[in-house]
């Protein structure tokens, strides 16, 4: 059946049936809809996934009490399945064998959702981000100190490196240069002196060195003025911001999912990897 983040990829040979093509003429999605899961074994959940929908309202479509009739729709359920170019011209949208995306009208959010539940801080999310965390084979932490996320015994994901018989995540973390102008600037914003922030980062990274002795960790110093909270586990992303006003563990809390055509997913770990290509490797 595969998992719901899995991409649906029909048979070209599936596109020439003549019930699909009869539905993609007259644009019947819930026929369209229950054709490929019929020859995927796709659940609706996967669909919606896939079509940047919600479950619902993929149920809706599917039992006929919801029509779909914007272009813009048409066209993440075509990237969503990824469509040969034969069935889109059938759909009545522009063919894609150019690599060019259409412009199109603005998506409604409440049924493209990148951004699936939000916190009201970090301590709300704590028991989730934990779950998240004890399977995880990836994770990527950009934080200014990392204290209360890894530096300490009790922090957020620490414990996730003393797993039994398991082998310990990835692990790449960004901090904070603590001798930056960046650095200066952000222990003005919450009041501290340049002296206790940088001490608290150095401490961070002499602990995320015990870290590096039994897993594979990576810690990088990045050097611009701090904006994005980010705790990445394997395809998830909890997004908080650093404000003039609050710290990171304060701001309200974004969990992220990637989806076919959304930009937010996919920028905040393209920042992330864009910082590492341009920081100081410490460890």
């Amino acid at each position: 059946m595969g998992t719901a983040m899995e991409p649906i990829r029909l048979a070209d040979l599936a596109w020439q049936n003549e019930e699909v093509r009869d539905a993609l003429r007259r644009r019947d999605v819930a026929a369209l809809f229950r054709y490929v899961q019929h020859h995927s074994g796709s659940s609706q959940a996967r669909l919606a996934v896939q079509v940047g929908m919600t479950q619902s309202r993929v149920n809706e479509i599917i039992n006929g009490h919801r029509q779909v009739t914007k272009l813009d729709v048409f066209e993440r359920i075509a990237d969503g399945l990824n469509m040969p170019d034969s069935a889109r011209r059938l759909l009545g949208l522009a063919p894609r064998s150019d690599g060019q995306r259409t412009a199109g009208s603005a998506f409604d959010l409440a049924a493209f959702p990148e951004i699936v539940r939000v916190y009201s801080d970090q301590a709300s999310a704590t028991d989730e981000i934990q779950r998240a965390a004890r399977s995880a084979a990836e994770l990527d932490v950009l934080a200014v100190r990392g204290l209360g996320l890894l530096a300490l015994r009790d922090s957020l994901l620490r414990q996730h490196f003393d797993r039994d018989n398991d082998p310990t995540p990835r692990l790449r973390v960004l901090l904070l240069s603590p001798d930056s102008e960046a650095a200066e600037r952000r222990a003005a914003e919450i009041n501290e002196s340049p002296e206790s922030l940088a001490s608290g980062i150095l401490l961070a990274e002499a602990r995320l060195r015990e870290l590096a002795e039994v897993g594979h960790v990576e810690v990088y110093r990045y050097s611009t003025v701090p904006v994005w909270r980010i705790i990445r586990l394997d395809r998830t992303l909890y997004v908080g911001a650093f404000d003039t006003d609050w710290e990171g563990h304060e701001s309200a809390t974004y969990k992220v999912l990637p989806t076919p055509s959304g930009p937010l997913y996919r920028g905040w770990r393209r920042q992330f990897d864009v910082m590492v290509d341009s920081a100081e490797r410490v460890i």
